[in-house]
């Protein structure tokens, strides 16, 4: 390998990005529209990916899965956003959900979840957010106690994605409610079928209508002791570590969201005549597209080069993970908000995919840690 190739992707890669390009334009896309205008879970794009393995390729071979790596996974995740969204967030949530038990679980939970989900027999959900408890992850109030070698669970998590589809969660609890603030937690495999287990309502939501967003609620909940994740107290230490690799797939969805969207709008300004000539041919025109598309390579240089941080475990993770979520969601809510203006009255009206991409591009700025957080976490790293 050449000094030159480090800068480019393999061409393993590339026919990836192929190959899932290939099954999102002819599976996915048709149907983007109407997951969004019906709020319907995307069937369609669940089993085209599961067919293709694609639902969740970051699990290891050792578990059934096909051992893709974060560079790859992010590549799915970037060109099924391309399509929608909302079906990206089948294999962004798979990883979500099941990355505390790869950093901390034993073998023995590992081979129990992470294989039927490799084999595309459930899904996998991720409980840490509460209602009092969003960027202050400390301050949760759900709680797991001891009850010989079972837990019982109470509380409530809020805002859990694909919430109602997925059969397993990783929930964090308090364990220790003397104990040190953020050493006190720790982490469960809760069902969706345990006792006393309920879901909210869907929430009503500006975009990604297709993945179901909703409460956990959990009354006595009696949690078996196998079912715990890693050590008693290292639950918060494992759920941040776990966001330090997935906030990368978040930046993979916002450029995905983002190319779908400079796609469109080139083609329309393209194709689309005033004053006698084509939109395109218009300076100011040329110059929003030529923005867009830096600020889109941009922010997927900083993508990839978090994901190859976050498939060697680099000890700057935690800025490159956090500066790449937060600049390409950032691009992504700019790049579609133009994207709407090019298009004119078209941009804003469902006959066209660009005000459904604008709205999906908002919550990139907001979940896995508020684009403020992140900025945090970029200067907390910076300071040390």
């Amino acid at each position: 390998m050449s000094d030159f190739d480090l800068f480019k992707t393999s061409e393993e890669h590339e026919e990836l990005r192929a190959a899932v390009r290939a099954v999102a334009e002819d599976k996915i896309a048709p149907q983007a529209a109407e997951v969004d205008a019906q709020s319907a879970f995307p069937q369609t794009a669940y089993d085209a990916l599961r067919a293709t393995d694609f639902h969740a390729a970051h699990i290891p071979e050792a578990y059934d899965g096909v051992g893709a790596d974060a560079l790859a996974t992010c590549i799915i995740i970037e060109e099924v956003a391309r399509a929608c969204a909302s079906s990206s967030l089948i294999p962004a949530v798979n990883k979500l959900g099941t990355m505390p038990l790869i950093l901390g679980a034993s073998e023995d939970v590992k081979q129990r979840y992470l294989t039927p989900v490799a084999r595309g027999e459930a899904m996998f959900s991720y409980g840490l957010s509460e209602r009092e408890a969003g960027s202050d992850t400390a301050s949760m109030r759900t709680q797991a106690k001891r009850d010989g070698d079972d837990w019982i669970l109470n509380g409530q998590k809020s805002w859990i994605t694909n919430a109602g589809v997925s059969e397993y969660y990783t929930v964090m609890a308090v364990t220790d409610p003397d104990g040190a603030r953020g050493r006190n937690v720790s982490a469960f495999v809760v069902h969706a079928d345990d006792a006393g287990f309920t879901l909210g309502e869907p929430e009503k939501k500006l975009g990604i209508k297709g993945s179901p967003t909703r409460e956990l609620f959990f009354d006595d909940v009696r949690i078996p002791g196998d079912r715990l994740v890693g050590e008693v107290g290292d639950g918060l230490k494992i759920a941040l570590r776990t966001l330090d690799h997935t906030r990368v797939t978040i930046g993979a969805q916002a450029i995905g969201i983002a190319q779908g969207a400079l796609d469109h709008a080139v083609e329309y300004v393209k194709e689309r005549k005033q004053f006698g000539k084509a939109v395109a041919d218009f300076q100011g025109i040329q110059f929003m597209l030529a923005d867009m598309a830096m600020k889109l390579e941009t922010a997927r240089q900083m993508v990839y080069v978090a994901a190859a941080k976050s498939e060697r475990g680099d000890s700057d993770l935690s800025f490159f993970g956090a500066a790449a979520k937060c600049y390409a969601s950032d691009a992504a809510m700019e790049i579609t908000t133009d994207a709407v203006q090019l298009l004119g009255g078209a941009g804003y009206v469902k006959d066209f995919p660009l005000e459904r991409m604008m709205r999906d591009a908002k919550i990139t700025q907001i979940y896995e840690g508020t684009n403020q957080i992140q900025r945090l976490v970029m200067a907390r790293q910076l300071l040390k």
